[in-house]
């Protein structure tokens, strides 16, 4: 019988997704922090050297994956600039594929809804 994922599978299972985008797109990795709740996971240059830093959140159904803490962001937002960083976000939204109700499980079907890399504006509010 299939178990649940846990929170640092699904994670996990969040960060391959979204390493598979950033090299798709190019992106060379300098650092990689698997670890659940250490921001940022990814940090990367792209072709012209610019620094990135990149967060990854699993988000399970019914959240929506494109919403984030602007409150914590915004202090994130300091560390970036400081490290002369842009930011993206990347939240990826995680479903039973069967019963979007129930878990996701391991070695199951489960439907993705990822809108990509999405760039955090560095100006602090």
């Amino acid at each position: 019988m299939a178990r649940p994922l846990s929170r640092q599978e699904l994670h996990n299972l969040a960060m391959n997704i979204v390493g598979k985008e950033l090299e798709k797109k190019g992106f060379e990795f300098l650092a990689v922090n698997s670890t659940l709740g250490r921001h940022p996971q990814f940090v990367c240059i792209d072709v012209k050297n610019t620094n990135y830093f990149v967060l990854v959140k699993a988000v399970l159904y019914p959240d929506n994956p494109h919403n984030y803490d602007m409150i914590w962001m915004e202090t994130f937002k300091q560390h970036a600039i400081k490290q002369n960083a842009k930011i993206f976000y990347a939240g990826v939204g995680l479903q039973n594929a069967e019963d979007p109700t129930k878990p996701v499980l391991l070695n199951q079907e489960y439907t993705l809804e990822f809108a990509g890399l999405q760039p955090v504006e560095l100006s602090l509010n």
